[in-house]
């Protein structure tokens, strides 16, 4: 089988890894791809954008199954494009899409089907929205409501820098028409946890809990980032954690779909987080996740082509997921000044050095002649195994230390709980 995965990222790094282990895939086409799948055994980069080329590309190239990356591509309908086709997809169509490239939506699907979450208000209306302040309750939690790179967040600490962030979204325009609306949401103390999971229109298969850690700084402080580490599985998330998570999260989302005629074969990326009074649904997004797919697939023993067949044959209440008995932890290397500007260019080294029980996934970076160059915020990422979290943390740490970039950023302390 041929496969076409549509993305630049580590994400796309990883899924390309994945399936060119398995005997069943013959060719991997990794549109545009970065320098890790042009190195990918199967894999072979192809530069094209548009969708009309791509779903041409699927057709002459005898694609059985493509992957999308991009929640934008998402949003605006791809899936339902290569359907009319008759191309196989893997991921949801236009309407479900909105779960993720609307905040507000996902919010109203929430409340409406009984998804436990945080109480929130949405705006439109700047004026509304900075004179409801007035009554919130501090710390509070601003949103864009569109697609923002996973940076469209901000915990606002008092009611200056809420009006700050306000206008920064609305009239300023830092996420562009993402901003368009807010939504302002009650901010939940706790720890989070991400499960991504697998959907069939008919049942929801998770995979292992992951934690993710989404602020640029150590101890969880400054911009927020599209995830700067993560260890898997989250220590966090126990058995009655897990089961909160079927009940309150898990069960009420798939009637959800199933009600509303949003039912697919593809990705649900659960955000949650855990505290006192349970677990609450954050967000969806609606594709893998990253870094966290980057830190679980090197866990999961099970064919990625297989379980994604079942999940287009509607038959993923058959499958069980079988993972390693290690843990994994991925740290993140970023161009210096993400997730504002940065410098790209910069030759990397050391990526070829890592030991048997690390991989590193390539993000933003391109060849240029001979060489490895960064060109983008999140330049790469390496994921290690280890018997114990603390043995996979130690392990991805070393291994990043045999890399070098001018100006490579990293937190010092993905995986301390």
């Amino acid at each position: 089988m041929n496969i076409l995965i549509i993305g630049a990222g580590g994400r796309e790094h990883a899924l390309a890894w994945k399936f060119s282990q398995d005997t069943q895939v013959d060719n991997i086409f990794v549109a545009p791809g970065n320098a890790g799948t042009a190195g990918e055994h199967k894999c072979q980069n192809i530069n094209l954008t548009a969708v009309s080329d791509l779903k041409q590309f699927a057709k002459d190239n005898h694609v059985g199954l493509t992957m999308v990356g991009s929640e934008e591509l998402l949003a605006k309908g791809i899936v339902d494009e290569f359907q009319a086709q008759g191309l196989v997809i893997f991921g949801p169509h236009k309407a479900a899409a909105q779960l993720e490239a609307s905040k507000a939506y996902a919010k109203k699907f929430m409340l409406k089907h009984g998804v436990k979450t945080a109480d929130y208000q949405e705006f439109t209306d700047i004026e509304k929205a900075l004179n409801y302040l007035d009554s919130a309750d501090y710390p509070t939690v601003i949103k864009a409501d569109g697609l923002a790179a996973g940076k469209g967040v901000i915990i606002a600490e008092n009611k200056s820098h809420a009006q700050t962030a306000i206008k920064e979204i609305m009239s300023g325009k830092v996420f562009g028409s993402a901003g368009d609306k807010v939504i302002i949401e009650d901010f939940l103390q706790g720890v989070e946890a991400s499960i991504l999971s697998f959907t069939d229109g008919r049942v929801i298969l998770p995979m292992l809990s992951a934690k993710d850690h989404k602020k640029i700084g150590e101890g969880e402080t400054g911009l927020n980032t599209g995830g700067m580490g993560v260890i898997s599985p989250n220590p966090f998330v126990t058995d009655k954690v897990y089961q909160q998570f079927i009940d309150d999260i898990l069960t009420p989302t798939l009637s959800g779909l199933k009600a509303d005629n949003l039912v697919f074969s593809g990705v649900i990326f659960f955000g949650l987080m855990i505290n006192d009074n349970g677990l609450f649904c954050i967000e969806y997004n609606m594709r893998m996740g990253d870094p966290e797919i980057q830190t679980v697939l090197p866990l999961l023993d099970n064919s990625l082509i297989e379980l994604l067949q079942s999940g287009l044959n509607q038959s993923l209440s058959e499958v069980s997921l079988d993972w390693k008995d290690q843990h994994a932890a991925c740290v993140v290397a970023a161009s210096k000044g993400y997730p504002e500007s940065y410098d790209k260019g910069m030759a990397i080294t050391g990526t070829e050095q890592m030991d048997e029980k690390t991989i590193c996934f390539i993000a933003g970076a391109n060849t240029v002649g001979e060489e490895m160059k960064t060109n983008g915020g999140r330049v790469l990422n390496v994921v290690s195994l280890g018997n114990t979290r603390e043995d996979a943390i130690k392990r991805a740490y070393h291994n990043l230390n045999k890399v070098h970039f001018d100006g490579m950023t990293f937190r010092n302390d993905i995986g301390e709980i």
